[in-house]
């Protein structure tokens, strides 16, 4: 009888904690959709095989920029939410139980909302570039190819962003 009753008990925080895994991990997966690249060496499917105008000129000045997310896309805020609630539940019982619930899902959302926010930052540089037709342009990017002032480079524009990207 007494291990009848365990298998019970067992059997809803069993199904519980799966249904929260499927959540948080269709999360991740919808999250990682959502690939973004301010990089000089990305492009997109309609950005391909379009022509494009390129620029000669040299390197004026290189700073370093943080690129972030403009606007955050929820899912770690949801999946934070989840877990804390989860983990708020298991605490206490009666009207504890319901408060740990709230109070934990309310600091999982913050918790998991502030990850997102820093997984969504990327280290760039912002590009002066001094063309050989007199005209100066800036550009910010990631930093994924080494730039540095003197460097002779090609400001790439026309089908999407605008790249520099050395010769």
């Amino acid at each position: 009888m007494s291990q009848n009753l365990s298998t019970s008990v067992l059997a809803p925080r069993t199904g519980r904690w799966l249904a929260v895994a499927a959540v948080v991990t269709s999360m991740a997966v919808l999250g990682g959709c959502a690939n973004h690249s301010a990089s000089s060496s990305v492009y997109n499917y309609d950005q391909a095989q379009r022509e494009q105008i390129v620029r000669n000129g040299t390197v004026t000045s290189v700073r370093p920029i943080t690129i972030e997310e403009s606007k955050s896309s929820g899912v770690g805020m949801i999946a934070g939410g989840a877990l804390g609630g989860v983990a708020g539940n298991a605490v206490g019982g009666g009207t504890g139980r319901a408060l740990a619930t709230v109070g934990g899902a309310l600091l999982g959302a913050l918790a998991g909302n502030a990850v997102e926010n820093r997984a969504a930052r990327a280290s760039g540089l912002e590009i002066t570039v001094h063309l050989d037709n007199g005209e100066t342009r800036v550009v910010a990017q990631e930093a994924d190819v080494p730039i540095s002032v003197g460097q002779r480079v090609q400001v790439i524009s026309g089908a999407g962003p605008t790249r520099v990207t050395p010769y």
